[in-house]
């Protein structure tokens, strides 16, 4: 490459300064990952599932895959599992409940599909001290649990998230598995990083997170939870741990990720083209949660400054990546004149094996965390790369297309403002006004740091059968 660039080399400064500077970037998030430690193990814990974890299921599939990862979670010992669903459903998933474990496993229902709403439902019915919500094909090991319990001898922690690896569907995986694994290896280090950092990340991912009950209870969160709308008119369904993660900072509770075997889930992938439509779904709601971390509530910014940075990167970094193929183009534009009337000095082929041959070296560089692994892969890198490029121009598409807030990759999924409005009349959403007197929840964001220690939350007495155990507010067991 710096032979293409000699005779133009101030052509390509600022192309050179980008990626010097990407590359760089990459390699501290490495290292910072590299360097991260999980949260171990306490020896006498505070929480223990088999008392204080309730978890979180909505859904609205009953298949095999189900069953195996509902064994998957019974290997925790949780006190229960709650699966919420919509009423058609309820009998082959009852059905699946007793054939699994009918003592530890409640099926209730939501007249609509509606994930947010089928969340909250679960909530109002949890009585631990800890709930995990779980998607319905997340496959956990034995140790999840108790790993992810394991943050919260730190009462400043409120959220708590893990590691995650690709199941496939098939006996192999398919290209477009393959893809979702690479993703996920880098989201594996990019958590691990911004954690090791300054203990934020930019989402707390909705395939398995626990969370303190006594947030979630709040009746203020509940309404805004299921009553969240982008630009005030379109209401939002997906996203869900993204509307998580940002409570979390707002109100001043610090989040952990465990990423290590012991708490590494696994998760199935969309095995075909229709992939793509969930990256585009996921890509609308980063849009929408980061916009509004970085200029409408703006506490990420002295909370976690770093992950604040890697968001205003990715606001960016469509463009950044689309240099380098427009910088091509104009070459291979170029070569077609004669080197003596100012065209470029090597042909059209020359100069795009050279750019493909960079790719292929920096692109397996990023991947090698990954590789190392599995090597097989490899063959993979080239479409990684066209992947790459997609993505960078479908993640322009999304940002001109937030008002889209259809599902896009599941049958049954209704408008979220029609089935909120008809679950709110029916009694059985969420109300703030009729909660308020279980509990009497500030109406403006407290940053937990700002509140006089020992802080009891009011929480506590929103139900009678809800009487947590640990002490908010206790000394914190360990330090990062």
């Amino acid at each position: 490459m710096l032979y293409l660039t000699s005779d133009d080399f101030p052509i390509f400064v600022p192309f050179g300064v980008i990626g010097f500077y990407r590359y760089l970037w990459y390699i501290f998030r490495i290292i910072a990952s590299v360097t991260y430690r999980p949260v171990p193990l306490p020896e006498n814990p505070t929480y223990v599932a088999s008392e204080d974890v309730t978890i979180i299921v909505p859904t609205i599939d009953a298949g095999e895959e189900f069953k195996e990862a509902a064994n998957s979670w019974l290997a925790g010992n949780p006190k229960e599992i709650i699966i919420i669903t919509e009423e058609k459903m309820l009998i082959p998933l009852q059905e699946l409940a007793n054939a699994v474990d009918p003592d530890r496993i409640r099926v209730l229902t939501v007249p609509f599909a509606n994930k947010r709403l089928q969340m909250a439902h679960g909530i109002k019915n949890t009585t631990t001290d800890i709930i995990v919500f779980a998607d319905d094909d997340a496959i956990w090991p034995p140790t999840l649990l108790p790993y992810v319990l394991a943050c919260f001898e730190d009462q400043k922690v409120g959220g708590v998230g893990t590691s995650q690896r690709v199941q496939p569907v098939g006996e192999s995986m398919t290209v477009w598995e393959v893809l979702a694994a690479f993703r996920l290896t880098i989201r594996n280090i990019e958590i691990s990083s911004s954690t090791h950092i300054d203990g934020g990340l930019p989402c707390l991912s909705g395939r398995t997170a626990a969370y303190r009950t006594v947030i979630l209870k709040d009746p203020e969160f509940l309404h805004g939870f299921t009553h969240d709308f982008w630009l005030g008119k379109y209401q939002l369904n997906s996203g869900d741990d993204k509307f998580l993660t940002r409570w979390m900072v707002s109100h001043g509770w610090s989040t952990y990720v465990q990423c290590c075997k012991e708490a590494e889930l696994l998760s199935t992938m969309k095995p075909n083209w229709r992939f793509l439509k969930q990256v585009l779904r996921w890509t609308r709601n980063t849009w929408r949660s980061d916009l509004r971390s970085l200029f409408m509530e703006r506490y990420i910014w002295t909370t976690h400054p770093y992950v604040a940075y890697t968001m205003v990167d990715k606001l960016f970094n469509p463009l950044t990546l689309l240099v380098g193929p427009c910088l091509v183009g104009y070459l291979i534009w170029k070569s077609t004149f004669p080197v003596a009337d100012g065209g470029y000095h090597l042909p059209w082929w020359n100069i795009i094996l050279s750019y493909f041959v960079w790719l292929l070296a920096t692109r397996t560089a990023k991947l090698l965390p990954h590789l190392w692994h599995t090597p097989s892969h490899i063959i993979y890198v080239p479409a990684f790369i066209l992947f790459g490029y997609y993505f960078a121009i479908m993640k322009l598409y999304a940002l001109f297309t937030l008002h889209e807030t259809a599902w896009g990759t599941r049958a049954g999924i209704g408008d979220p403002t029609k089935a909120t409005a008809a679950t709110d009349a029916g009694g059985i959403g969420v109300s703030v006004v009729q909660e308020k007197v279980y509990f009497d929840a500030p109406n403006s964001p407290t940053p937990y740091s700002a509140r006089q220690l020992p802080y009891q939350h009011p929480a506590v007495q929103m139900q009678s059968p809800y009487a947590p155990q640990a002490a908010y507010g206790g000394q914190i067991a360990y330090a990062r």
